[in-house]
């Protein structure tokens, strides 16, 4: 049997050591990130990466006024609900190093080709709604965080930042045009413990046609 323990071996982690990595780890791990597969070969991403702790601060705070800002508009009911998720939001701010990763558009297979026929707006609903560029994203965030895990680094996979992402991209004087803010990675050394929550059964998530 093959020995696939580095894909349970991987955690979200939200704790971090105060550790710098090395270029060269980050280099190799985002080298890893973009060997995964990618519709039509796009290659749809683009990496920022912040080692600088003061920047790292100050978009942690820019997060942190948006969501006051917007949490100042709602009632009561929904400003609370909002704001008690403010810190998952910005502890990125306690790691040594911060991936914002962009995405690019990308057109699924048979949209345009949909789009010049009436009567198919639940088929181009669902192209829109599976999001293929964003699938690109997950299987690239995905080899990051396992390759991370790899040589010895924690990792987690974050997105609820992003109603702030003008802001963040501001700060980070990205302009790329066509790309926006997919996620946010903080990565680095983990400070235990670790651990995550409980999977489904198997058994619960699979049909079987034979």
């Amino acid at each position: 049997m093959k020995n696939i323990d580095f894909i349970y071996n991987r955690h979200s982690v939200r704790k971090f050591k105060e550790q710098d990595i090395p270029m060269e780890d980050l280099i190799e791990i985002l080298r890893a990130a973009t060997y995964c597969a990618s519709a039509k070969n796009v290659q749809n991403w683009h990496f920022v990466v912040v080692k600088n702790k003061e920047k790292i601060e100050t978009l942690a705070k820019a997060i942190e006024e948006k969501n006051s800002e917007i949490a100042n508009k709602l009632d009561e009911t929904m400003k609370k609900s909002f704001t008690k998720f403010l810190r998952f939001a910005t502890f990125f701010k306690n790691a040594p190093v911060t991936i914002f990763v962009y995405a690019s558009s990308y057109t699924p297979t048979g949209l345009e080709e949909l789009k010049e026929i009436s009567g198919y707006e639940q088929e181009i609903n669902h192209l829109l709604q599976m999001s293929p560029q964003m699938q690109n994203i997950g299987a690239l965030i995905q080899n990051l965080s396992l390759a991370a895990t790899e040589m010895g680094y924690g990792s987690c996979w974050m997105t609820s930042g992003n109603y702030a992402a003008k802001e963040i991209s501001d700060i980070v004087e990205f302009t790329k045009e066509g790309f926006s803010l997919a996620a946010i990675v903080p990565i680095g050394v983990p400070e235990p413990p670790i651990k995550s929550p409980g999977r489904k059964q198997i058994e619960d998530v699979m049909s079987i046609i034979e």
